[in-house]
């Protein structure tokens, strides 16, 4: 017999967010003849992967209890230095552009840890003070590739699948397997879950939680280089409320704000979800914006949900 409150929280093999991603694809495929062809398919996944890198780094986060609003911020800047600076060759523009985010997800992290300071306030300034940089930097211009192998890049497929596609599900898998199958993952779960515990157990939370930082750095300014391949340029504004996005896909996919529960598998959900109900939507030729209301809805009636789960659970456990 299934135990209700352990499917609902996230805790059993079918998660509920992909008893969703299932529902509204049947429902899309039923709606439109084409939704379910390869080449749609793999569109949703290469849509999806942008916000799906920084995603699987903000799960680390979010399950110790933090989180980063700086991600936006932190892909633009990698995009457009991947750009900007290919005069000194791709490697050198892209290697830098992937340093930048190491760097601010380090530093975000290191400011938390010895300074006390709440990781939303932290990252609140750091993506204000990162998106000015990038202004900056570009002087408010775009910037476009002068390199077609870069730009080729973002297009090219192996088979039939697209190679951004390919580097976004290797991604999720590493961190699945990173997040359930290693010391440092299990060390996250317990920071997050119950700080004192883990101090007490001799796990250097700083530490852990600026690893984690560095995590979602490096995959945000992953998701910058990888965006700006599939554009050929970068913007002044590109990721723009990008961490918005990526901090739905988690919460949909299981994970709790208050830190100690999270799941790689359910972040892949909820990345899937936004995927297909942006592009099912799309095809049926709905304006954009409804997506966002439907969005808001589901994702506040997934908190809603869930902190009556937890206070049924602390109830039981106090009984």
């Amino acid at each position: 017999m299934i135990d209700m409150k352990r499917f609902l929280s996230g805790g059993a093999v079918i998660q509920p967010i992909w008893v969703f991603v299932v529902a509204i694809t049947i429902f899309f495929s039923v709606m439109s003849d084409h939704f379910l062809s390869l080449g749609n398919l793999t569109n949703i996944l290469v849509q999806t992967s942008t916000i799906g890198l920084i995603a699987l780094g903000m799960t680390y986060v979010m399950i110790n209890g933090n989180i980063d609003l700086s991600v936006g911020a932190t892909l633009g800047l990698a995009a457009s230095l991947s750009v900007g600076l290919q005069d000194y060759g791709i490697t050198v523009a892209v290697l830098a552009a992937i340093a930048s985010g190491v760097v601010l997800g380090a530093m975000n992290g290191l400011i938390v840890w010895k300074t006390g300071v709440n990781a939303f306030i932290v990252t609140l300034g750091a993506m204000i003070g990162v998106r000015g940089l990038i202004f900056v930097y570009t002087e408010e211009q775009s910037f476009y590739a002068s390199n077609f192998a870069f730009s080729d890049f973002g297009i090219s497929t192996i088979g039939p699948i697209p190679v951004l596609a390919i580097i976004f599900l290797l991604c999720a898998l590493l961190m699945h397997l990173v997040l359930k199958k290693t010391v440092h993952g299990r060390n996250t779960f317990a920071v997050g879950g119950n700080p004192e515990a883990a101090l007490d157990a001799g796990i250097r939370i700083g530490r852990n939680m600026t690893i984690n930082f560095i995590i979602v750095g490096f995959f945000a300014a992953l998701a910058g280089v990888l965006l700006a391949t599939q554009m050929g340029a970068s913007t002044p504004n590109l990721g723009r409320d990008y961490e918005l996005w990526a901090i739905t896909a988690v919460v949909l996919g299981g994970t709790k704000l208050t830190g100690g529960f999270g799941s790689i598998t359910g972040t892949l959900g909820g990345v899937l979800a936004i995927g297909v109900l942006r592009n099912g939507m799309n095809m049926m030729q709905v304006p954009a914006f409804y997506v966002l209301v439907i969005l808001g809805v589901i994702l506040i009636s997934v908190l809603i949900i869930d902190q009556k789960i937890s206070v049924k659970s602390s109830r039981g456990v106090q009984v």
